[in-house]
């Protein structure tokens, strides 16, 4: 199969992340002479890799190799459909997954702080935040995570969303 860019099943596999970037190395050629199935999309790959397993009863090995993965991502891809199905097959979107530095201790900390000074400004919890943990943080990052940890039900709508001082 070739790949053009104008191809729209390739953007709509890219768009959602489930574009194979090494289609060519699926060499199974039960896979390969079906006409539904397509080397380009990722989680169609993983999913048949695990059904010829489990289903056709071929080697891990032999059945990995010709998907073009190792054992070991044979069993990462198999745990992963057992655990969540399909759509477990699916990349997750890059970039962090969490807060680095405004962890939930580090927010508990900046919440009893607000508790015995409702006066504090954003730049004041960063300077804090500073002090005793010993790693700088911006203000704007303090009070986006202060709205985040605020439930929408709870905001009256006229209420500003911080409940820190707006900057000046």
């Amino acid at each position: 199969m070739t790949v053009t860019a104008k191809d729209p099943k390739v953007a709509a596999l890219a768009a959602s992340r489930s574009l194979n970037p090494y289609p060519e190395k699926v060499t199974d050629e039960v896979f390969l002479a079906s006409p539904f199935c397509d080397p380009r999309d990722l989680v169609q790959v993983k999913y048949e890799m695990v059904r010829r397993v489990r289903v056709d009863k071929v080697p891990v090995a032999r059945a990995a190799r010709a998907f073009g993965y190792c054992r070991q991502a044979f069993y990462e891809i198999a745990a992963a459909l057992d655990a969540g199905g399909p759509s477990a097959l699916v990349p997750g979107k890059p970039g962090p997954k969490g807060p680095v530095k405004l962890t939930p201790p580090v927010m508990n900390r900046i919440d009893a702080w607000l508790a015995a000074d409702g006066a504090l400004t954003s730049k004041d919890i960063s300077q804090k935040v500073a002090e005793e943990f010993g790693f700088t943080v911006h203000p704007r990052s303090v009070e986006r995570a202060l709205a985040r940890r605020r439930e929408p039900e709870s905001v009256p709508e006229d209420e500003p969303i911080s409940r820190c001082r707006p900057r000046r």
